[in-house]
């Protein structure tokens, strides 16, 4: 899998690959979300392609503390291959040349399949709560 920096053409693949993993919420536009990142850390927004087709997805973000991992995505035809390990593995290794300590992600509660995903990639949950709110309508 070649993985690189998204381009402004991949955004109908990407959102397709993210409504193929259920990762479109009513209050989240895809659109929106995307223009957004564009506008900050666009370097740590990745695609994954393989044979010049999209297959994987991660929006990373680093606020100079931590940093954050959403639309972590894999194409369910090429899912339990490892291309979300090495998604992960690649934005890691960008983050260790800006020296960022944490890297931090949220997932439903209910989705523990995920959580055991993330859990075997050493990932821990932290005795915290998230908050959250609105604040864009």
């Amino acid at each position: 899998m070649l993985i690189r920096t998204f381009d402004l053409n991949d955004q109908p693949a990407v959102i397709q690959l993210w409504q193929q993993n259920n990762l479109v919420v009513p209050w989240n536009d895809p659109i929106k979300d995307i223009e957004i990142k564009l506008n900050h850390n666009d370097d740590l927004f990745l695609v994954g392609e393989r044979d010049g087709v999209i297959i994987a997805t991660l929006m990373g973000g680093y606020d100079g503390h931590r940093a954050w991992v959403n639309y972590l995505a894999v194409n369910t035809s090429f899912q339990h291959r490892g291309y979300a390990r090495e998604m992960l593995a690649y934005f890691e290794s960008q983050l260790k040349q800006l020296n960022c300590p944490k890297i931090n992600l949220l997932v439903r509660s209910n989705n523990q399949e995920i959580i055991a995903f993330y859990e075997h990639l050493g990932f821990k949950q932290d005795a915290c709560v998230s908050l959250g709110k609105r604040i864009d309508g």
